[in-house]
C-alpha cells in the first residue's frame, strides 16, 4: 500500500482566476482541476489518497516528506510554482511524478526534478505505474498509445476535494475537438477525434457533484460540441435529470461557434440550464481567423456578429477568448477588437496576445522562420515575435485593449445592452419547470433574494473605490426597475464582483504593478 499525495500548485492572477473577486464570494478559488479527483478514482483502493489545491489551502512538506508518492500536476501558467514545489520535492528526497498539460507538450522542462513524468492523458498509465512502483520496475516516462475510450472513466472523487471552498464544482463530459487551429495544444494533448462519455457516467457524476452541496458547474470540455449528435442525446438525459430533481445546477461550458447554426442543440442547452458559453472567437478579421486555420469561425451561415447574437437570443449567454498578435495585425487591431466586443455585446472576454506552444503547428512554423523568443519568461508577454507589429506595440495595445473594455462604462454598456435592452432571456429551461411548480419557484426566488443581498453588502464593504460602488448601485438598481427577476438580479450582482476583478486586474497590469499574464 502506498501513501499518495496529488498537488496542484497555485495558479498566477489570472483573468478566469478571479482572485479579486473571490473574498466578496467567500471562496478561496474559482474551480477545482479536474484531474486532481479523477486521478484519485483510478487509484486501486489498496492506496491512500491525499489531494491538496494550494489554491485553498497551504502545502505542508512535513506532510509530503512522509508520503510514498507525491504528484505534481499543472498548466504552463502554474510552471514556476511547479518547478519551486519539485525543487524543495527533491531537496527533501522525495519521489514525484508529473504530468499535465505543461510537462505534456515539454517533456524535458523539469529537468531531473521529477523521478517520473507522464504524458498526456493517463487513466491506463497511472494503474500501470503503481503496478511496476510496487515491482521496484517503474519506468521514468510513461505514454499511452491509444487515446483514453472515455466509456471507462470513473467518476472523480469529488469528495476528498474542500468543495466548499470553491465558487464552481466542475465536470468533463468528452475530451478531443475536431477543429485545426494552430496556436492550440488541444488536439496535441486529446486529438481530432471527440470522445463522448454515456449518460450513465455523466449522470452518476451530476450525482455526485451536487452531493458536495455545489450549484455551479463549469463543463470543463474544450469544445462541448464536438460531436453535436452524441452531445444532444447525453443532455437530453441531462435535462430528465434537472426535471427530476428539480433543477439543482446552473452549468457554463466552452464551444465552437457553429452552435450559433444549431437551433435544436441550442434549445436542448437553455433546458439543461446551460446559461453560458465560452467560445473562442480570436479575431473579428477573417484573413487572421483563416491565417490559423479557424475556418470554423469564418463558415457560411452569416458573420461572427450575427453568430453570436443568435447565440445571446436563444437565452445563452456568450463569454470569449480574443488574439492579439496574428500576422495579419498592425496597429488598427486594436481598436477593431474593442469595435466588435461592444457591437457583440460580450462582457466577459479574455484577451491575450498569440503564445506559441511547444508541438502545436504554430511553435513549428514560427520555429522555422526564426521568430520565437526562447526565454522562459519572455520580457513582452509573449514568446511570438509578430510581423507586423512591434513587440513593445503590441504589449501596450493589449494592456491599452484591456483597460478600455473593463472600464464601469464600457463594462456596464455591453452588460446593460444584453439584459436591459435586448432583454436575452437566460434559464428558460428551469423557468418552464418553475411555472408547472410554482412552490418550487417561488422558493428558490427566496433564496436567491437573500443571496442577492448578502453579496451586495459584501461588495460595498469590500471594494474601497467610491466610485466604483456608486456605479455598481445605479446599475443594480436600473436593472431592478427593468426586469425585476430574482436570478437575473443574483446573475448580475455575481458580473459586477466579475467586473471588479478584471477592472483590477487590468489597472495593476497599466501601472507596472503587475506582471502581464498572457492567457494563451
Amino acid at each position: 500500500m502506498a501513501d499518495i499525495v496529488f498537488i496542484n500548485p497555485r495558479f498566477e492572477v489570472s483573468y478566469w482566476g478571479m482572485e479579486h473577486a473571490l473574498p466578496f464570494m467567500g471562496k478561496r478559488a474559482n474551480l477545482p482541476v479536474a484531474c486532481l479527483p479523477l486521478l484519485a478514482a483510478l487509484t486501486p483502493g489498496e492506496h491512500t489518497v491525499t489531494l491538496v489545491d494550494e489554491n485553498v489551502e497551504a502545502i505542508n512538506y512535513e506532510r509530503l516528506a512522509k508520503a510514498d508518492i507525491v504528484g505534481v500536476t499543472g498548466m504552463s501558467v502554474q510552471r514556476f510554482r511547479m518547478k519551486e514545489i519539485l525543487t524543495e520535492l527533491k531537496r527533501r528526497g522525495v519521489f514525484t511524478v508529473v504530468g499535465g498539460p505543461l510537462v505534456t507538450v515539454q517533456e524535458d522542462y523539469f529537468g531531473d526534478l521529477a523521478d517520473v513524468i507522464f504524458i498526456g492523458e493517463a487513466e491506463e498509465t497511472w494503474p500501470q505505474f503503481l503496478k511496476e512502483w510496487k515491482q521496484g520496475l517503474h519506468q521514468v516516462r510513461y505514454e499511452q498509445l491509444e487515446k483514453t475510450d472515455m466509456a471507462t472513466v470513473p467518476t472523480p472523487r469529488f469528495d476528498l476535494l474542500k468543495m466548499r471552498h470553491y465558487m464552481f464544482g466542475s465536470l468533463q463530459f468528452s475530451r478531443g475537438c475536431p477543429f485545426q487551429c494552430e496556436f492550440c495544444d488541444i488536439i496535441v494533448t486529446f486529438g481530432r477525434r471527440p470522445r463522448i462519455k454515456t449518460s450513465a457516467q455523466i449522470l452518476a457524476e451530476l450525482d455526485a457533484v451536487h452531493a458536495q452541496g455545489v450549484d455551479i458547474v463549469f463543463i470543463v470540455d474544450d469544445n462541448l460540441i464536438g460531436n453535436k449528435k452524441a452531445i444532444k442525446e447525453v443532455l437530453k438525459d441531462v435535462v430528465a435529470w434537472q426535471v427530476k430533481h428539480g433543477y439543482p445546477l446552473t452549468f457554463f461550458t466552452e464551444a465552437s461557434i457553429d452552435l450559433a447554426d444549431d437551433p435544436e442543440l441550442m434549445e436542448i442547452m437553455v433546458e439543461a440550464n446551460i446559461l453560458a458559453v465560452f467560445v473562442g472567437i480570436e479575431s473579428p478579421r477573417e484573413e487572421s481567423l483563416r491565417e490559423t486555420k479557424k475556418f470554423q469561425n469564418v463558415r457560411t451561415g452569416g458573420t461572427l456578429l450575427e453568430k453570436v447574437h443568435r447565440v445571446q437570443d436563444a437565452g445563452i449567454e456568450v463569454w470569449c477568448g480574443m488574439i492579439l498578435g496574428f500576422d495579419n495585425d498592425d496597429a488598427t487591431i486594436f481598436d477593431a477588437q474593442r469595435e466588435f466586443i461592444r457591437d457583440a455585446r460580450i462582457t466577459s472576454t479574455m484577451i491575450g496576445m498569440l503564445y506559441a506552444i511547444p508541438k502545436t503547428p504554430l511553435h513549428a512554423r514560427l520555429a522555422a522562420e526564426g521568430r520565437l523568443d526562447p526565454a522562459d519568461e519572455p520580457e513582452y508577454g509573449t514568446n511570438v515575435i509578430p510581423l507586423k507589429i512591434s513587440r513593445e506595440a503590441l504589449r501596450d495595445g493589449y494592456v491599452s485593449v484591456m483597460n478600455d473594455l473593463y472600464t464601469a462604462e464600457a463594462y456596464f454598456g455591453r452588460l446593460d445592452a444584453l439584459y436591459i435592452d435586448a432583454k436575452i432571456k437566460m434559464g428558460q429551461g428551469r423557468a418552464r419547470y418553475w411555472r408547472k411548480h410554482p412552490w418550487a419557484g417561488f422558493k428558490t426566488n427566496a433564496i436567491w433574494t437573500v443571496q442577492s443581498i448578502g453579496l451586495y453588502i459584501r461588495i460595498m464593504r469590500g471594494i474601497p473605490e467610491v466610485s466604483l460602488r456608486r456605479e455598481y448601485r445605479k446599475r443594480i438598481w436600473n436593472l431592478v426597475k427593468a426586469r425585476p427577476d430574482p436570478g437575473l438580479v443574483l446573475f448580475y450582482i455575481i458580473k459586477c464582483a466579475m467586473h471588479y476583478h478584471a477592472y483590477y486586474m487590468a489597472k495593476q497590469m497599466a501601472t507596472g504593478r503587475s506582471p502581464i499574464f498572457n492567457s494563451y
